[in-house]
């Protein structure tokens, strides 16, 4: 396997409380802007597979817009059922405006 960074937003792009979908590799993953900070997750929910991305962020936790399970996008935890298993999340940075992702292939 190789890591590597990919640049998935611009830092100005998303403001604090928006998120966005992007794909890496046929995999889904969801950037978060939290109080400034970045945050990647997959954008699928682990109870029913749906994508979390249309739902709510209030704060760092997420809720998924089909059966409200919610989730801490920084740890990946589970924060409310029906969700028992928690999302994986990615290391991000912010390199010379760029926002990027940690990803592994």
């Amino acid at each position: 396997m190789s890591r590597k960074w990919v640049t998935v937003a611009q830092e100005g792009e998303l403001d604090p409380g928006q998120y966005k979908s992007v794909e890496i590799e046929d995999q889904v993953v969801a950037v978060f802007n939290v109080e400034g900070e970045f945050y990647a997750t997959d954008d699928v929910c682990t109870h029913d597979g749906g994508i979390l991305t249309g739902g709510e962020l209030n704060g760092k936790i997420v809720t998924c817009p089909r059966h409200g399970a919610k989730f801490d996008v920084t740890s990946g935890e589970v924060r409310q059922m029906p969700a028992f298993e928690p999302i994986s999340t990615y290391e991000t940075r912010v390199e010379d405006g760029d926002v990027q992702v940690l990803f592994e292939s």
